[in-house]
């Protein structure tokens, strides 16, 4: 009962709060990171990506796609079951150079209960009168990535679509773009993502009914009405070096950087201009068959009871395993020792490598 109450408490102050939000929490939801080989190295992947999750780490890794065909899929919970975030993903190559790619993404919480109809004009409580409801975020990227002329370099981009429900009571559609590029030099990768690059919309419509509406109102909140939110641009520069250890090991290291630009974050370095937010990962691979994940990032001051300010850091580790280069499977662990507010998630990712058939 705790549990549905806090679900309806958090809807509430969702549809009270959506037309007031900063643009740095706007879409917030594609910002959590796909497959559990990226989510394990802490999302350092801009530099060194080079799958079908490419479509939403760096567009331009798409171009260095192994297989004719690849296809992704994800699932993971978060808040102890609460919310579910799925991901599928397929891309295929056109030739030689270029690569396209479809990805979706989805965020919800899944029946909510909507007791907005629970108490009658009488004032009679029927439980009989409680519904339920989602509320849910999804996005569609349709991915294209080239080779350049130019050696070691790879670009692409996004065609991003947001849709954005809660219930019937209120939906929002969005639109952006993301650009993207890779350039290989010596044995170093290093990777750009320009995410939201126009600015990415939503554009908000709210559909109360009365009964709906005199609830809101009797308990204090605000009505809804449409309007417009905005996410502003960020930029992802990355790094990353591949060491041959032995003839059976290797060790791949990878660092990014994000950087926003609304304002101070809680992040490492941080200021009115601009925010710079690193994360490292490495993974350890035996004979390209089996892998050993590791990452470290959202380093943030954490505030005590007494006024105390201590920096905190997220650990992520992970495992992979490859079968006759045709399936991969890779589990992630994040958010161990519960540095930020959320449980930590168990996630799991699978990857399909297909070929055409030689004539």
């Amino acid at each position: 009962m705790t549990r549905k109450i806090l679900i309806i408490i958090a809807y509430l102050s969702f549809l009270n709060v959506a037309l007031a939000q900063a643009p740095k929490y706007s879409n917030e939801f594609l910002t959590l990171g796909v497959g559990a080989r990226g989510l394990a190295m802490s999302n350092t992947q801009t530099a060194i990506v080079d799958d079908v999750t490419s479509g939403y780490w760096n567009p331009g890794g798409l171009a260095s796609l192994s297989s004719d065909y690849q296809i992704s899929l994800m699932h993971s919970e978060y808040f102890a079951g609460l919310a579910q975030y799925d991901y599928g993903a397929f891309a295929m190559k056109i030739d030689t150079n270029s690569v396209l790619g479809f990805s979706i993404i989805r965020f919800g919480v899944d029946n909510i209960p909507n007791t907005t109809e629970l108490i009658d004009n009488q004032g009679n409580i029927d439980y009989n009168r409680i519904s339920t409801f989602s509320a849910a975020d999804y996005g569609f990227l349709i991915s294209y990535a080239k080779k350049s002329k130019i050696k070691g370099l790879k670009y692409g981009a996004n065609v991003k679509i947001i849709y954005r429900q809660i219930g019937s009571f209120a939906h929002a559609w969005g639109f952006g773009i993301d650009l993207g590029a890779q350039y290989q030099y010596k044995k170093w990768d290093f990777g750009l993502t320009a995410k939201d690059v126009t600015s990415t919309f939503n554009a908000w419509s709210y559909s109360l009914n009365e009964k709906t509406k005199e609830t809101f109102l009797a308990t204090g909140n605000e009505l809804p009405s449409n309007s417009f939110e905005n996410t502003l641009p960020r930029l992802i520069l990355g790094a990353g070096r591949n060491l041959k250890i032995s003839n059976s090991f290797s060790l791949l290291t990878a660092l990014d950087f994000d950087l926003t630009f609304d304002k101070k974050r809680n992040v490492l370095i941080r200021s009115d201009f601009v925010n710079v937010d690193p994360h490292l990962g490495l993974e350890v691979a035996y004979k390209n068959i089996v892998f050993l994940r590791g990452g470290l990032g959202n380093i943030q001051d954490e505030k005590g009871w007494d006024g105390s300010v201590t920096k905190t850091i997220q650990p992520n580790v992970g495992l992979g395993v490859k079968i006759k280069n045709i399936i991969s499977i890779d589990y992630a662990l994040t958010n161990i020792g519960k540095s930020g507010i959320a449980l930590n998630s168990n996630l799991f990712s699978i990857r399909i490598d297909l070929n055409k058939k030689n004539k």
